[in-house]
């Protein structure tokens, strides 16, 4: 195979130009696309393209023109989730709103000094997603898109020629109409992708009328707001690691200026019982890996050594103003405090976690850290028996199985604490569950469900979850658009050989909020995207407790889900539009106040503060939720 392939390869450099055309065919619902080339005859060649490849592939290898002029029939597919299918095409875009919204203006206006330079939209648009912090990342992922790109450069004239959307956004009905909105200042111009809490999200009452502190991940500080004085500052984070984000791609709007230039890069904020901040950033270089992360008399580099880790972790201490940093094996990210007060972070595959009391106790960071794998109990005895098997090898009856996964954040259950891991990717459908045991690592276990394949449209590209106090899982689907909901408890076969994700199709609940779609596809594709999901535990919002919610990327809300009643509640930020929230923390700061006595806090997540209404110089924004209980309550 290897040989043919280089073959096909050489001729392929020097093959005639052959004509290659396009189609689209609908199957089972989907529209699939196709290249063909060739005249029909007796042989069909048919080319199928493997993981991170697609139909293009083999055009630009000169595949398709080779065997074409050779005189065979040759049809080149996208596979479905792959190339330019329809779902793959809506994953693309969707690259687009992890970061910022599209159509606000700063994406549907082209500026002039990108225009006046460029030979026709088409080349104006690969011009402008090469600019900017992040111009590499968005041009990589603008490229994949071939020659779908010219949409976006037919959008952007039709806006320009005086097109406006044909979709009328929803007024608010019921209580949304008593949705309070109050909105802060904070941080600089030129911050991004903030996450933010104001309390311990077990017990609502921490820090009641304090500051909020966020994260800041394009600089070195904590964005802090008292809300009470109105009063905005930044904490600078020291830290040993080398700069980044420097000779970055020139902005339209800040120049040749090295705005996110860093050495922290701070991410995913929480607050324990005492006030205090844990927080994710860089302590060191990604190289300076501690030796006992990979062998030695550690049990946990023993059972599972970590390699590297890109991201540690903070604490802030607001009453000294002293931040520690905490080395850890494993790239610690979102996280999550459990009630026995260990914060869990997703890492490659597994879970990893600093016991608060032994930091506490010890300030020592080996001590105090601990990591386990995701290992199903495919034999059925109760527990992990090392020498399973890895993730590409088959599964083996008489052993237990290692599985790959996603955990962007996790969430614990506070029920049975169990911690629970969600992937964000494109085609991610995976829901582990880790069970830590009494003697972590070795009593660590795993579970994995999958979504049923029967959900209608198909369940694809999972996203943020969170556990309900009754230990629901509730899981936001950022590809289909589903908020789905997994009961362990209805389960009955959680272990065993049949136990590798489809072994409880009975536990799911989906749910699906309808939104905007693309009009010219064959299934929905949501024009938005799903973020993060959390619980309210403690009724904040006042429409229940344990109601789940999650953040919407391109309508300025947060969907919150009320099971009591099936509906859906939006809590919209009309102005200025821009908003989307990665984190979303309820604080009670007066029990007998009603309803202003509490909130859900959140912030504006997106990239760049000039993606906001306002353009540049305007400023990333902390934001309070309130919900009246009728739209006069005083």
């Amino acid at each position: 195979m290897k040989s043919s392939l280089l073959f096909l390869l050489m001729v392929g450099a020097v093959a005639e130009q052959t004509p290659i055309t396009l189609h689209n065919v609908a199957v089972a619902g989907s529209t699939l696309r196709y290249l063909e080339a060739g005249p029909p005859g007796p042989t069909t060649v048919l080319l199928l393209h493997g993981a991170r490849f697609s139909s293009e592939t083999w055009r630009g290898l000169g595949t398709i023109a080779t065997l074409a002029d050779a005189g065979h029939h040759v049809i080149a597919f996208d596979l479905p989730g792959f190339g330019n299918s329809e779902r793959e095409l809506g994953n693309h875009i969707r690259g687009c709103l992890n970061c910022h919204q599209l159509g606000n203006k700063a994406t549907r206006e082209i500026p002039n000094s990108i225009l006046s330079r460029a030979d026709s939209s088409l080349e104006a648009w690969d011009q402008r997603v090469r600019m900017g912090p992040v111009g590499a990342g968005m041009a990589a992922n603008f490229q994949r898109l071939g020659a779908q790109r010219e949409m976006f450069a037919d959008w952007t004239d039709r806006i320009a020629a005086g097109e406006a959307p044909t979709q009328a956004p929803p007024r608010p009905t019921g209580v949304e109409r008593n949705v309070v909105v109050t909105l802060w200042d904070w941080g600089t111009e030129v911050d991004g992708r903030t996450d933010s809490t104001p309390s311990d999200v077990r017990d609502p009452t921490v820090n009641a009328n304090g500051p909020v502190y966020a994260a800041v991940a394009s600089g070195d500080v904590l964005a802090v707001l008292d809300p009470v004085e109105h009063r905005a500052w930044a904490i600078e984070i020291p830290t040993t690691a080398p700069t980044t984000g420097t000779n970055t791609p020139p902005s339209p709007h800040w120049g040749d200026e090295d705005i996110w230039e860093r050495r922290v890069g701070p991410r995913s904020v929480a607050m324990d019982g005492q006030g205090r901040v844990w927080f994710t950033g860089a302590t060191r270089a990604a190289a300076e890996q501690p030796d006992f992360c990979q062998g030695g008399g550690n049990a946990f580099s023993q059972y599972f050594p970590v390699q590297g880790g890109r991201a540690q972790v903070f604490l802030y201490d607001p009453p000294t103003e002293q931040i520690a940093p905490i080395d850890t094996c494993f790239s610690a990210d979102h996280n999550q405090i459990g009630e026995n007060d260990f914060i869990y972070f997703g890492m490659n595959s597994g879970v990893g976690w600093i016991d608060i009391e032994t930091w506490d106790e010890t300030h020592d960071a080996e001590a105090s850290q601990g990591w386990c794998p995701a290992v199903l109990d495919i034999t059925g005895d109760g527990q992990i028996t090392p020498g399973w098997t890895e993730p590409d090898e088959a599964i083996d009856p008489m052993k237990d199985h290692r599985i790959q996964f996603g955990c962007y954040s996790p969430a614990v259950s506070a029920a049975d604490g169990s911690v629970w891991c969600s992937g964000i990717g494109s085609e991610d459908n995976k829901l582990v569950r880790i069970e830590l045991g009494p003697n972590p690592p070795d009593t660590c276990k795993a579970e994995v469900y999958e979504a049923p394949p029967d959900v209608s449209p198909t369940a694809y590209g999972s996203g943020g979850i969170h556990v309900t106090t009754d230990g629901v899982v509730w899981q936001n689907w950022r590809g289909s658009g589903h908020f789905a909901a997994f009961d362990r408890s209805q389960c009955t076969v959680t272990s065993g050989p049949t136990a590798t994700g489809q072994s409880c199709p009975e536990g799911w609940m989906y749910h699906r909020l309808d939104k905007p779609t693309y009009a010219n596809a064959s299934f929905p594709i949501n024009a938005g995207e799903s973020y993060l999901s959390q619980i309210d535990h403690h009724d904040v919002l006042g429409l229940g407790r344990d109601v789940p919610l999650y953040g919407e990327v391109n309508t300025d809300s947060i969907e919150v889900f009320v099971p009591a009643t099936g509906q859906f509640v939006t809590l919209r930020v009309p102005y200025p539009m821009g908003f989307f929230s990665r984190s979303a923390v309820g604080r009670i700061d007066d029990p007998t106040a009603g309803w202003k006595g509490k909130g859900l806090w959140t912030n504006y997540s997106n990239y760049v503060g000039w993606h906001l209404e306002g353009g540049p110089g305007t400023k990333q924004k902390a934001v309070k939720f309130q919900i009246r209980p009728d739209p006069l309550a005083k």
